[in-house]
């Protein structure tokens, strides 16, 4: 979830929680609310990541975790006995530093639930979209139905190299983090990809990472804005163009990643758009 200046109470109090997991299985997706509600543009704010916080040798995670195993060498750590309800404020930054590291943190059979989850994901901060629906009471949390025929016809009319990006990188902050929730898993199938940006920028030569780190290139969420128009549903904040580097340093690491997708990024700054156009497809081609 990505920081930013909207102010969300505290709902896990306040309201009935809704069995989700139920909800999907008998509605689908039609639990979900789109409110006619205006939010304001967000504003630049200091934000410091809990990674910072983080022990490098996270002793609070690996001394109490029954196992901790790395996926794939580049990216990818698996935690098992340690329920995310659980976490104490140390093994919350040791964790942050973790994902900063790895990309990515998986935890099997959680008991926590999504609005403990939203809960647990505003010490990393949140975002709430300009139009996606969501759970009553739960703006911060976007659900996504593998049944849905909107979903179905958005994949099957891309291939998977198309599907490759990060979350709201149209935005001027965009998320440091996301928290991904598996309720309804098939038997076979429907895995979530993952890839590294680091590693990505790792396997570029020299003389490619020189060019490529003068660069800066445009993100948009007209995607979003012209699917909402298209569909009669009502932009909350308008979507916004941003400007970000083509190679970004993360705050906590200080390591170097490729900071270009498919999703949302438009063009490269300060060339003809044949060369941006060729460069973005390199760069895909280069991440898929």
């Amino acid at each position: 979830m990505a920081p930013n200046t909207t102010t969300v109470d505290d709902t896990t109090q306040q309201f009935e929680r809704l069995d989700l997991k139920k909800l999907a299985r008998e509605v689908g997706c039609s639990y979900q609310v789109f409110p006619k509600e205006t939010l304001p543009p967000l504003q630049p704010f200091e934000h410091t990541d809990p990674g910072h916080l983080g022990d490098p040798e996270k002793k609070s995670l690996y001394d109490n975790a029954e196992k901790i195993f790395d996926v794939t060498p580049c990216l990818g750590t698996e935690i098992q006995g340690i329920q995310l309800s659980q976490m104490t404020e140390q093994q919350k930054n040791d964790l942050a530093l973790l994902a900063a590291e790895r990309g990515v943190v998986f935890f099997r059979n959680q008991d926590i639930d999504a609005y403990d989850l939203v809960e647990f994901g505003r010490k990393f901060g949140n975002h709430v979209h300009q139009t996606f629906g969501y759970p009553p009471n739960l703006p911060e949390l976007v659900s996504v139905f593998y049944n849905d025929p909107d979903t179905t016809k958005f994949f099957r009319a891309k291939s998977a190299d198309e599907g490759w990006h990060s979350d709201i990188t149209f935005e001027e902050q965009p998320a440091g983090l996301t928290f991904l929730k598996m309720d309804t898993i098939p038997e076979v199938g429907g895995d979530t990809l993952w890839a590294s940006a680091y590693e990505a920028y790792d396997r570029l030569s020299e003389p490619m990472q020189k060019f490529l780190e003068g660069l800066e290139a445009i993100h948009t969420g007209l995607y979003h804005a012209n699917k909402a128009k298209m569909e009669g549903v009502f932009i909350r904040r308008e979507f916004i163009e941003t400007k970000h580097p083509v190679i970004r340093v993360h705050p906590v690491t200080g390591w170097k990643g490729l900071y270009v997708q498919p999703g949302f990024t438009k063009e490269i700054v300060g060339v003809t758009k044949a060369e941006s156009d060729n460069i973005l497809k390199f760069l895909y081609n280069h991440v898929s």
